[in-house]
């Protein structure tokens, strides 16, 4: 399946990547950064938990070549595992040029370079598709947004690359929003420490889509697991908000916000986790 993150600039999108490649570790799969920005940071990347030693890293040239790496990867690993998932994260789809682009002279650039662009992507999708269903595969692509010059009415936002194509073969598109300036997250000291923002869900083979939920991301790190989560309790139903006192519905245990990473993690001595207050 593929799953695309795409968003304006620092919004958190190829951290989201990097947090799925994280994970995709720790279950023990296969994990490749297809980097055709040439900014993968392995410090940061092991700071939020990469193991550089499991990571397949590449960084082709172009739009072809990305697909074409990705391809051989997964050929040669299932030469000797034939079940063991492959999760991929291509950052991004938006930067790579197509070769016909790679191979000009100069830089000037045509109107058609775009729909050459598109076109590759789809003979690319057409190629790769069913060879990642075939092998268990999972592909997370990362892509930025543009803006339509001239648009009166309606949003201005395009995808940076992809095409229509790209929408069609997407299993999952979320969206990225964070205000610049509105959703900083500061210390005590007014440093900014990370952002705050929204994952807008615009499709979703897998569940119900066009539903929303907040993030943060603190720099030091990484992103928040807990961000949201007790607001969608709530919408749930599984907790009732009285002021600033939460009841579980189930139980009749009560908190409040800021005790709810410990209900979580159990960090506090004596308190059950609130997944067991859920339970019942």
């Amino acid at each position: 399946m593929i799953t695309q993150f795409h968003g304006e600039a620092s919004t958190a999108k190829t951290v989201f990547g990097t947090h799925i490649l994280k994970e995709a570790q720790e279950k023990g799969y296969y994990s490749m950064m297809v980097d055709s920005e040439n900014a993968y940071n392995p410090e940061f990347a092991s700071h939020l938990g990469i193991d550089p030693k499991k990571l397949i890293y590449a960084a082709p040239e172009t739009l072809e070549d990305c697909f074409q790496v990705i391809e051989d990867t997964i050929i040669t690993i299932r030469e000797t595992d034939k079940d063991t998932p492959i999760v991929v994260v291509y950052d991004s789809i938006a930067v790579s040029p197509s070769k016909a682009e790679y191979e000009a002279e100069g830089y000037e650039g045509n109107n058609m370079q775009g729909a050459i662009r598109a076109k590759s992507t789809g003979a690319c999708l057409r190629k790769i598709n069913p060879l990642m269903r075939k092998h268990k595969v999972a592909l997370v692509v990362i892509n930025q947004i543009r803006n339509k010059i001239g648009v009166m009415y309606g949003s201005p936002d395009t995808m940076a690359a992809g095409g229509k194509s790209l929408e069609y073969y997407l299993g999952v598109n979320l969206k990225c929003i964070s205000n610049k300036t509105s959703d900083l997250l500061k210390d005590d000291l007014k440093n900014v420490i990370g952002i705050q923002g929204k994952l807008r869900n615009t499709k979703n083979k897998c569940s119900i889509p066009f539903r929303e939920c907040e993030f943060e991301l603190l720099y030091n790190e990484g992103l928040n697991p807990y961000a949201g989560l007790l607001k969608q309790f709530e919408a749930d139903g599984h907790v009732e908000r009285n002021g600033a006192w939460y009841t579980v519905t189930s139980t009749g245990k009560k908190f409040q916000s800021k005790e709810f990473v410990n209900l979580m993690q159990d960090e506090d001595e004596g308190m059950e986790p609130l997944a067991n207050f859920l339970e019942g």
